[in-house]
């Protein structure tokens, strides 16, 4: 499985509905289009016979390569070095805007800084995850790949009026296309890849291709100066926003849990799922990861994405509750999932799933997580309006009557409900927001009952989520398993930092579920999950970690945690889902929740460490 780039050899670009991945090899291995859990133009990463790419490489066998960001932007260069000469191709979109379209620009431009270069260029689209066929048109001024479902994607050459014609050095083999590209100092050419393109191919001139990437780099440039953090990590906290950023959907402020699907927890396992959604517990964390920082506008259109989904269900509860715990972008929730039997996975990780079967599951917990995000925003100026409290009411009403019930939890277990304590906490924490809410807004409630229920959950963690023997919160009633989730017990306000209960279940944790300074969401061996196998440790439960040392009074041993995680991160400051006993990082890249996880950290690291 050589041919398989590692997970983190690997850079994301994207325009604000679609996001692509660069190798540091100069191959656009995954990219799909019109939006994130749209079908696949490019696949390789899960497929490099079938997957189809758009490599971009020095033809000679011998050279290193280099990768890095345009800082404070989402460009990105790769450079490429040999004896002979160095060359860098720089990669990035257009930003879209925030109306939906089908029409997405991929910029390569491919350059020669010393001596001389010969670059080879393929371009090989496999529209529908590779299950469509489609025929290339060469003319003088491009080409143009055509799926059988009037799907287009063009490829405009950039080029000088004296330059060669693309068109006379393109070859094609199989309805893909290859040229050789022999460049000198100063020289430059390059190809924009464009989707569902309004007109036939072009050549696109350097002073047009200089104003997108000027355009660009301002984009991001004015974006990232919106950032208030001023803290120890400013370089990596600002990474993470820009990530962010990428993997946000601009028509309707969803953020994806990452941009990819079925990239393996375990390689050669089946644990590969698809996170190019929306879940609600993910981009309620956003809220909290956002203000922090000072992007109000992207927190406010969360709130308002959320406050739309509430209310589209309120009074329709079925038998999950009123709200799924994952959505599409557009916030439709048909997320069947299927088995792509053509393609082998990521370094032969079968099966290759698309859509998310998890979206049917009961998880009690995403209804804490929303009404804190939404009382976090409260606190910061934004208000959900009196039709959005009136579904809350409803959803709450329901929650009332439902909480005490076993679920499938939120790591979306396959094996079968428990009363997850955790489920129960953030249940708590839904009923103590809307109770602050209601008080501090006068808006209609049923304090009583509210506040039955939430004293009713407390008392019930206390007598059954606690464990005597392991003197420790465990992860469901009636086991003895620790689970890493209950790091933000103390995070919510269910127990303060100093509880002696907090203090050993802090202890017991670090002893079964921290290696070094990595941490295991659970053991699946000692509470099966329903699925073979095992996995990596779990980056987000890292920051979390880090976050529960710090407000314990821990704030040295969480910065050398901190410190320690940072060098887990990729050569660009990107994170996948997992890291395996050898630093390898697996599953899907890259991911939301750890970016989010680690905005967090850094922010109540860094306030511990300054003694606020």
């Amino acid at each position: 499985m050589d041919d398989y780039p590692l997970i983190e050899n690997h850079g994301l670009i994207g325009d604000l509905q679609t996001a692509a991945l660069v190798t540091t090899e100069g191959a656009v291995d995954w990219f799909c289009s019109p939006r994130f859990d749209s079908p696949s133009v490019f696949g390789a990463l899960l497929d490099k016979e079938n997957g189809g790419h758009c490599t971009v490489r020095p033809a000679h066998p011998t050279h290193s390569t280099k990768q890095l960001y345009l800082p404070d932007t989402a460009i990105l260069v790769t450079r490429f070095m040999t004896e002979a000469g160095a060359g860098e191709v720089l990669d990035f979109m257009p930003v879209t805007g925030t109306t939906a379209t089908s029409r997405h620009r991929l910029v390569r431009l491919v350059r020669c800084v010393r001596g001389t270069m010969t670059f080879d260029v393929e371009v090989a689209p496999r529209f529908d995850y590779g299950l469509m066929k489609h025929e290339v048109h060469i003319t003088p001024h491009g080409a143009v790949f055509a799926a059988e479902d009037g799907t287009t994607l063009t490829v405009h050459p950039v080029r000088e009026p004296e330059d060669e014609r693309l068109s006379d050095l393109l070859t094609h083999r199989d309805a893909d296309l290859q040229v050789s590209l022999t460049l000198r100092a100063g020289e430059q050419r390059g190809l924009v890849l464009e989707m569902d393109a309004d007109g036939p191919p072009r050549e696109i001139r350097r002073e047009e291709h200089e104003r997108l990437f000027d355009e660009t780099v301002a984009f991001w440039r004015a974006w990232l100066a919106q950032s208030r953090y001023t803290g120890r990590w400013r370089e990596v906290v600002e990474r993470s926003a820009i990530t962010l950023k990428l993997m946000t959907f601009a028509p309707s402020g969803a953020l994806v849990a990452a941009p990819t699907a079925a990239l393996p927890e375990q390689l050669g396992g089946e644990r590969n799922w698809d996170y190019r959604f929306t879940w609600i517990r993910d981009a309620s964390f956003s809220v909290y990861a956002l203000l922090g920082l000072g992007f109000t506008e992207e927190a406010r259109a969360f709130i308002i994405w959320l406050g739309d989904r509430v209310k589209e269900r309120a009074g329709r509860h079925g038998t999950t509750g009123p709200l799924n715990i994952m959505y599409k972008v557009d916030g439709s929730s048909e997320l069947d999932e299927r088995i792509l039997d053509h393609w082998e996975g990521y370094e032969g990780s079968a099966p290759v799933r698309i859509g998310n079967g998890a979206a049917t599951q009961l998880q009690l917990d995403i209804y804490g997580e929303a009404l804190d995000s939404i009382y976090f925003a409260h606190r910061h100026g934004f208000t959900v309006g009196y039709g959005g409290w009136t579904s809350l009411r409803t959803d709450l009403e329901w929650l009332a009557d439902h909480w005490d019930q076993a679920e499938e939890g939120i790591w979306e277990t396959r094996g079968g409900r428990q009363d997850f304590t955790y489920g129960r906490v953030m249940s708590w924490v839904a009923f103590d927001r809307a109770l602050r809410l209601a008080e501090a807004t006068g808006w209609p409630s049923t304090p009583g009952r509210w506040q039955a229920a939430r004293d009713a959950v407390y008392e019930q963690v206390m007598a059954k989520g606690w464990s005597e023997d392991r003197q420790a919160f465990v992860q469901h009633y009636g086991g003895e398993v620790l689970d890493s989730s209950l790091l933000r017990m103390a995070t919510v306000g269910f127990v303060t930092p100093g509880d002696p209960m907090w203090r050993t279940t802090l202890d017991a944790t670090e002893q079964e579920l921290v290696s070094d300074s990595l941490v295991y969401r659970y053991d699946p061996g000692a509470s099966p999950d329903g699925l073979r196998g095992s996995e990596g440790t779990f980056s987000l439960c890292t920051f979390m970690y880090v976050d529960a040392l710090a407000r314990a009074g821990r704030a040295d041993r969480a910065r050398l945690v901190f410190e320690k995680m940072m060098g887990y991160a990729n050569h660009l400051g990107l994170y996948s889902e997992e890291i395996d006993p050898t630093g390898r990082q697996l599953g899907n890249f890259p991911q939301a929740f750890t970016h989010l996880a680690l905005i967090d950290s850094a922010i109540t690291l860094n306030d511990a460490l300054d003694g606020r």
